[in-house]
């Protein structure tokens, strides 16, 4: 069976012999070198070509974030997992949208770390409790926040009829286009503008800009 091999980071020696140790215990993972802040895990990922990384955060010269959004961009074969004490919110959403594949505290079972490994290594994700609920937490306020656009409570007729205004159509031309009466034109124009808030054709056309709806 090929070995997971992987590259330990983390500023403090004693993490990382100490993470060495448990790993030499598991048969299928190799431990293929180490580094001490960011800057040396790019060096490392690039000379060893690790499987997986194991990426503090809160390290001296570079991040592990920065180091995670690095070797996700020029290493994309190699996984990151991020294995810290920080276990808030602020730490943990952006670590994953930089791109570790996981996210595992520094007190979890060597059992729990071993799994997580194997997890990222075959392509899944691996999220302690903790981070997990961090970022169901993270997508609920973005929808949340989303279901709050005015936007989404237009219409199918109303965003239709703001794309034509923002074209720049006249209502007579929207109202021949659409078969309807020039009456409903306006009657839908209103109520879309009422909805957004917007009460004039300028303001209308950079919503419309800034939205995607239009490109100029």
């Amino acid at each position: 069976m090929e070995k997971v091999r992987v590259l330990i980071v983390d500023d403090h020696t004693l993490v990382r012999d100490g993470i060495r140790a448990l790993l030499a215990l598991v048969a299928d993972v190799k431990v293929v070198g180490e580094a001490a802040n960011g800057r040396e895990a790019l060096d490392k990922t690039k000379e060893l070509a690790p499987d997986v990384v194991l990426m503090d955060l809160a390290m001296p010269i570079m991040s592990g974030l920065e180091a995670t959004r690095r070797i996700r961009k020029k290493f994309p074969g190699t996984k990151v997992l991020a294995v810290t004490q920080y276990e808030d919110r602020e730490y943990i959403v952006p670590t994953i949208e930089a791109g570790a594949r996981g996210f595992i505290s520094k007190t979890a079972a060597f059992t729990e770390l071993a799994s997580a490994i194997q997890s990222v290594h075959q392509g899944k994700s691996f999220l302690s409790p903790v981070a997990a609920a961090a970022v169901v937490e993270e997508y609920q306020q973005k929808t949340t926040e989303a279901d709050k656009d005015p936007y989404r409570q237009l219409t199918d007729r109303e965003r239709e009829m703001l794309k034509l205004v923002a074209e720049g159509y006249t209502a007579r031309e929207i109202a021949d286009m659409l078969v309807i009466t020039l009456r409903t034109v306006e009657t839908h124009k209103t109520n879309l503008m009422n909805k957004l808030d917007i009460h004039n054709k300028a303001d209308l056309i950079k919503y419309a800009i800034r939205k995607g709806i239009i490109t100029v």
